[in-house]
């Protein structure tokens, strides 16, 4: 069951921006920390950002600190990651992940796909 969904990734140029969203699939996101991760080809899978729901506070990887932003809506169930000045480097499936309720379980989306390229 994908319990988490991802979207907006695409290809664009090295200095512009993406916006991606991640919303909660049959349910509504608990109250633990939402957090974005990227896996690039060859390379182990990377941190990128995080979010606590309840009080959105954040929390950001050197590489994309000042870049990048994380953003939640409680209304709407959806997390984003407005992502600005992108670098090839940046080029990776990214995916979204939080921890279940109980602490027993992740909830992972299937990834969308951002190539930053000229």
């Amino acid at each position: 069951q994908v319990q988490l969904v991802e979207s907006g990734g695409g290809l664009v140029q090295p200095g512009g921006s993406l916006r991606l969203s991640c919303a909660a699939s049959g349910r509504t996101f608990n109250d633990h920390n939402v957090r974005w991760f990227r896996q690039a080809p060859g390379k182990e899978r990377e941190f990128v950002a995080s979010i606590s729901w309840m009080i959105g506070a954040t929390l950001y990887a050197n590489s994309v600190q000042g870049r990048f932003t994380i953003s939640r809506d409680t209304t709407d169930n959806m997390v984003f990651l407005q992502m600005t000045n992108l670098k090839p480097e940046d080029t990776a499936v990214y995916r979204c992940a939080q921890r279940s309720s109980d602490g027993h379980d992740d909830y992972w989306g299937q990834g969308t796909q951002v190539t930053v390229s000229s």
